[in-house]
């Protein structure tokens, strides 16, 4: 599984969302899925797959599939 499947796949396990659910439009609080309980285990989910371990700041500002993308590169996870 490459990194976009798997950075997918935290996203479709977490949310119950199909793949073509995930884009610029999937942000926080956008699906009922993602409140802040569901945004915690989207990050679980991202930093068990990456073997990670994001920063609080990081955490924070994860709001959105796209962000998402850019915040991976600064742990050298390319999407």
């Amino acid at each position: 599984m490459n990194n976009k499947e798997k950075y997918d796949q935290a996203f479709i396990e977490s949310f119950s969302v199909e793949a073509d659910a995930l884009n610029e439009n999937l942000t926080y609080q956008s699906i009922a899925e993602w409140d802040s309980v569901g945004h915690m285990g989207l990050i679980a989910a991202l930093e068990d797959a990456f073997d990670i371990m994001m920063d609080t700041e990081d955490i924070i500002e994860f709001g959105s599939y796209t962000i998402g993308i850019d915040i991976m590169k600064k742990y050298k996870v390319e999407i």
